[in-house]
């Protein structure tokens, strides 16, 4: 991240200059934007600052043992400082409902690490070589000479390992396992525990429905796509929630024949989540772009507002031509 020394002077100087701040998360919130801005909010504490993160959805429960997390608030009970950080979010309908926060807002930074980034922000730090926004936010404490505590530490560990599939995917930096093995060499942090909490925890609800998904698999172009589908009453009939489908997507690139693997998510509003994952080919994150979405190479995602006919013919013919594209430019 060297190559970004300006940016992080910026953003020093914005958080030194500023006495409160509204964090902002992204909507379905998973461990990298939840850990980030946790992290951040450690450290506005500890510089004396004002701080609230604001998200459109609950914190999921398997992400609620990190410390701070219930200050965690909803847009309709968040207070709306003049000083905005976005931390882990592509774009502002990332926002969802704290849209208005971004706004008004006097000044604005953004902290991330999606290649997508516009830069939409007053001032923006992304670093798409990051393995994922908590290694920026580490690199942010380093560069204020602030020490990570146990609290803080937990909340980065999350956000690294979540987004790198527990240091197993192609994103994973030497940085990242640099962080992590400092942290466990000064016992700031237990990761059986924090891994046993993500991982090895299951609610009952999302195995039953992650069984549904599986068994229902479609293989489109002789195998290369794989697509689970979900809607809205079929997720009710599992007494499941939006939080129990994640990962899904991950399971459906797991199939051994699978190149890009496919979930299509009906929300509550009759909008279809589309998340995206490449193994090995296939660049995602270009998919995304054409649907105004965003994300990585190998992960990415976009909202669909189509009947779900046309999201899935949609996706299958996009997906076998980003196949295509790859096979032809070896």
């Amino acid at each position: 991240m060297n190559g970004n020394a300006h940016n992080f002077d910026q953003i020093i100087a914005f958080i030194r200059e500023g006495e409160s701040f509204t964090l902002l998360s992204h909507i379905s919130p998973d461990g990298d934007t939840l850990g980030s801005a946790l992290a951040l909010m450690h450290l506005l504490d500890k510089l004396g600052k004002k701080a609230e993160i604001i998200c459109s959805n609950p914190v999921p429960k398997i992400y609620s043992y990190m410390p701070g997390s219930s200050r965690v608030t909803m847009p309709e009970t968040a207070v709306g400082y003049a000083s905005v950080i976005s931390v882990d979010c592509a774009d502002v309908a990332r926002f969802g409902r704290a849209i208005r926060f971004f706004e008004q807002a006097e000044r604005t930074a953004s902290i991330d690490h999606h290649i997508t980034n516009p830069g939409f922000a007053g001032i923006n730090l992304v670093a798409p070589e990051a393995s994922a926004t908590a290694e920026i936010v580490c690199e942010l404490y380093k560069r204020m000479d602030m020490p990570v505590d146990e609290a803080a530490a937990a909340c980065i560990y999350t956000g690294i390992v979540t987004d790198t599939g527990n240091l197993s995917y192609s994103n994973t930096t030497p940085a990242a396992l640099r962080i992590i093995a400092d942290f466990v060499e000064k016992k700031l942090v237990d990761i059986t525990e924090i891994n046993r909490k993500i991982y090895r925890t299951v609610a009952y609800e999302k195995t039953r429905v992650q069984g549904f998904v599986m068994s229902n698999i479609r293989l489109e172009c002789g195998g290369d796509v794989g697509i689970g589908i979900l809607t809205q009453g079929q997720l009710h009939s599992y007494g499941a929630s939006n939080e129990d489908c994640e990962g899904i997507v991950d399971c459906v690139r797991d199939i051994d024949c699978v190149k890009i693997g496919v979930f299509i998510r009906e929300g509550a509003d009759g909008s279809f989540k589309v998340s995206l994952r490449s193994k090995g080919v296939g660049d995602v994150g270009r998919i995304a772009i054409v649907h105004g979405g965003g994300g990585h190479e190998k992960a990415a995602g976009y909202t669909a507002h189509e009947a779900l006919s046309t999201v899935v013919s949609d996706i299958v013919r996009e997906a076998e031509a980003e196949l295509k594209r790859c096979a032809e430019a070896e």
